[in-house]
């Protein structure tokens, strides 16, 4: 997937948890964690820039995702009191957003002929559900426009209830 392709499959996936936390009562938490999601959307993609490392490689693992998740939640533990927020909470969601951005990359990345091998280095098996091309532009727009639709959705129906 391109960029826009992962946006879309970022929103798609984010939609439920963020329709959650608004049902929960923490409106803040599921647009932060929404607008972490769509930063973290293209982050497994920069090994493009990377010498040596392979396209597909080792950041489209969940080992990466686990590795990104770690560190966004020592970082958000560590920040959280300066925000006034509970450390444990802002850890913990730290780590879960922080992983569930990657994973959602290597969901959009199935989606293609290519696929991944998410398993790296226990196994080089490669998942693909040949649905279509990275650079499909169709894929790619619809994928975007249909997280779009769903977030929304997902926003009004879950501001309301909660």
């Amino acid at each position: 997937m391109y960029r826009t392709g992962h946006y879309g499959v970022s929103l798609l996936l984010y939609a439920p948890v963020g329709f959650a936390l608004l049902l929960a009562g923490f409106p803040a938490v599921a647009l932060l964690g929404g607008a972490t999601m769509l930063t973290l959307a293209p982050l497994p993609d920069l090994d493009h820039r990377v010498p040596f490392v392979e396209h597909r490689g080792p950041t489209h693992t969940v080992a990466f995702a686990l590795l990104v998740g770690a560190a966004l939640g020592v970082g958000c533990y560590l920040s959280a009191p300066v925000l006034g927020l509970d450390p444990q909470v802002a850890g913990v969601v730290g780590t879960a957003v922080g992983a569930y951005g990657i994973v959602a990359h290597l969901v959009g990345d199935v989606l293609t002929p290519a696929g991944v091998a998410p398993f790296w280095p226990v196994s080089s098996r490669h998942y693909s559900l040949e649905v279509a091309a990275a650079d499909s532009t169709v894929a790619n727009t619809t994928l975007l426009a249909l997280g779009s639709v769903v977030t929304l959705v997902a926003a009004v129906v879950g501001g309301r209830l909660g």
